[in-house]
């Protein structure tokens, strides 16, 4: 595709960098975007340079907030259960199911050689940190992770992990579909998962 100016062509390249987003929906973002007012498109630059160099991670379950001190503890929440969850988004998905009322636990990614991310790029470490700590008296971890080779790898892992810690390990059940990921699932069947979740069988019973 030849565009009119290399200015647009550059801008078009960027956006279409960004997950979902093609070239030809790129083009029609850029020339929006040159139909607005200066202000406009100042203010979005602003709101993305600071999302980018402003946003913190809680220093204990990792979610994505404005400080390191989230209140990913509060009276509300029971403590001694933790969701482990591939990132925030699948936060999200499962709060809005109204169906989970424990803490979160977000390791950044799942477990992938081919894209050399290994255990020890993950927020493992803190997670056991977590059980080990009597003030959260965790009795429960659940595995919230996708349906995919990736998310399966992972928590077959924590699962061999966290078997010595004494506490009880389970997962979604399967009402997600094998394949899927969890932030785009629909709250009912996400919610129905959680709920009639089952323990984890590391032999694969």
């Amino acid at each position: 595709m030849e565009y009119p100016t290399i200015l647009i062509e550059n801008a078009v390249n960027e956006i279409s960098k960004l997950p979902g987003i093609g070239k030809k929906s790129a083009l029609r973002v850029v020339l929006k975007l040159l139909k607005e007012k200066p202000e406009f498109t100042d203010s979005l630059a602003e709101a993305v340079q600071k999302l980018r160099n402003e946003t913190k991670y809680c220093r204990i379950c990792h979610m994505i907030n404005d400080t390191e001190d989230c209140t990913c503890i509060t009276p509300r929440r029971d403590t001694s259960v933790i969701c482990v969850v591939e990132d925030t988004p699948d936060i999200m998905a499962i709060q809005h199911t109204a169906q989970y009322n424990g803490l979160f636990h977000v390791i950044g990614g799942l477990i992938s050689p081919i894209d050399g991310i290994g255990p020890d790029d993950l927020n493992i470490q803190s997670l056991i940190d977590r059980i080990q700590n009597a003030e959260y008296n965790v009795k429960e971890i659940i595995l919230a992770l996708s349906t995919n080779m990736e998310g399966d790898t992972t928590a077959f892992y924590l699962a061999k992990k966290l078997k010595p810690l004494n506490v009880k390990i389970s997962t979604i059940a399967r009402g997600i579909p094998i394949g899927g990921e969890l932030e785009f699932a629909d709250e009912i069947t996400l919610g129905r998962s959680i709920v009639k979740r089952i323990s984890y069988d590391l032999n694969g019973d």
